[in-house]
């Protein structure tokens, strides 16, 4: 496997990390805190951000290898694994305007690759 091909992979963890990091982030935004500290300050919280910081690195890592006109197709997939994810973790409605969306999107990535 080439260098880009492996880059491309840690690129799209990285993707993934970070999606997995806005879930916590909105678990922890639907719940009640009793202090402002606890509601910055609990595990849903410092896991998130800790992740974030993952996602980072891994994408720093990755930008040295994977092309930067692939790298916003790439990253358009994150609107569509928070959509997935929302709908069965956080039980959030995919209405049509989104399906389609959606749909744009991962038509756009298929073209995207096409052309390469």
């Amino acid at each position: 496997m080439s260098n880009s091909k492996i880059a491309v992979c840690i690129y799209l963890t990285s993707i993934l990390i970070s999606v997995l990091s806005q879930i916590l982030l909105k678990l922890s935004a639907n719940k009640t805190y009793s202090s402002p500290i606890r509601e910055y300050l609990n595990p849903h919280v410092i896991v998130a951000y800790g992740l974030f910081f993952v996602s980072t690195i891994l994408t720093m890592l990755a930008l040295r290898y994977v092309p930067l006109s692939t790298a916003p197709v790439l990253e358009s997939l994150s609107y569509i694994l928070v959509a997935v994810l929302g709908y069965f973790v956080l039980h959030e409605r995919l209405s049509r305007r989104k399906l389609a969306g959606m749909g744009v999107i991962l038509l756009g990535v298929f073209l995207f690759n096409l052309h390469i």
